[in-house]
């Protein structure tokens, strides 16, 4: 008996031990994982924006981000904004569905606490009545350059043709792309997978908001002189050249992957509802922070 006890309390340390080894594990990985994101997501914004390691950003470019959710109460849904104010911290904005102002909630949250999703929550949740739930939705993030609008990144995620895409959108003041970025995606590799190539993602760069509304996907094969532009990185085309063939391109419908119309198309309709999406709500809270007068930094 005396052996059985001894056994049972030797494994029961074991067992306490494994799990504090393998929480402790979790506990870096997962901070490494997020940490890694962060800088891979900051390192693309950048990139879509034209800067690198050979052309830093100015230090009078600022990147403001805020966040979408949805707000139910009452069996009311409204959208709610924790945008960053001019002077100092957060407020939450609440608008009805019909583009109404409804509330405007000061939350106390620093610029780097917002940026985890817990944080965000608990701070929002602590100045809304306690019936009211919070679902978070998605973010933006404005470029300013002296705190005049040069660009919005719109991290976003969509069904492909195996699980979702997902990828990062830069669009300058009047909705015209800046450039994509595709951050993450399981589509076939030399199949769907060549969504990430230049020749297929760079076709996005310089449509304008009115062609994009109207985006399509075309079986045509990609011509040869525009291929050469959209690898600009790799054929040594110079950006004088690129900037006139981009132009003769800039209304024509998307050349679809050879073998991968599904991928193509996911990737078109996808960047497509996202910005259609974004300028329609931004229209609207852009109005409903001027008629409040609350000022934000961007």
């Amino acid at each position: 008996m005396k052996d059985i006890f001894t056994i049972i309390i030797r494994l029961t340390l074991a067992c306490i031990m494994a799990g504090l080894v393998m929480g402790t594990t979790y506990i870096f990985t997962s901070n490494a994982k997020k940490h890694n994101e962060h800088v891979n997501e900051q390192k693309a914004m950048y990139g879509l924006l034209g800067y690198g390691p050979a052309n830093q950003a100015p230090d009078s470019m600022v990147l403001h981000a805020f966040y979408r959710y949805i707000v139910s109460h009452d069996d009311l849904l409204h959208l709610g904004y924790l945008v960053p104010l001019q002077d100092k911290g957060f407020s939450f904005v609440t608008i009805d569905l019909d583009g109404n102002f409804v509330a405007a909630r000061q939350v106390d949250i620093t610029g780097k606490e917002a940026i985890e999703e817990e944080a965000r929550h608990q701070a929002i949740a602590a100045v809304l009545d306690e019936e009211a739930t919070i679902r978070y939705a998605d973010k933006t993030i404005v470029a300013t350059n002296d705190g005049r609008r040069q660009a919005y990144l719109l991290p976003g995620a969509f069904p492909g043709f195996k699980t979702f895409i997902h990828v990062m959108l830069a669009l300058d003041p009047h909705f015209t792309v800046l450039g994509l970025e595709v951050m993450e995606h399981e589509e076939d590799p030399g199949l769907g997978g060549e969504i990430e190539k230049d020749y297929f993602k760079n076709q996005f760069t310089g449509k304008p908001y009115e062609v994009l509304k109207h985006l399509d996907v075309t079986k045509t094969p990609l011509p040869d002189d525009y291929r050469r532009a959209l690898e600009a990185d790799r054929t040594g085309m110079s950006a004088d050249d690129v900037r006139v063939i981009q132009e003769q391109y800039k209304d024509k419908d998307i050349y679809a992957l050879t073998g991968a119309t599904i991928s193509s198309r996911a990737v078109t309709n996808g960047a497509k509802a996202i910005v259609k999406k974004f300028a329609y709500r931004l229209g609207i809270l852009d109005k409903v922070l001027a008629q409040e007068n609350i000022a934000v930094p961007f």
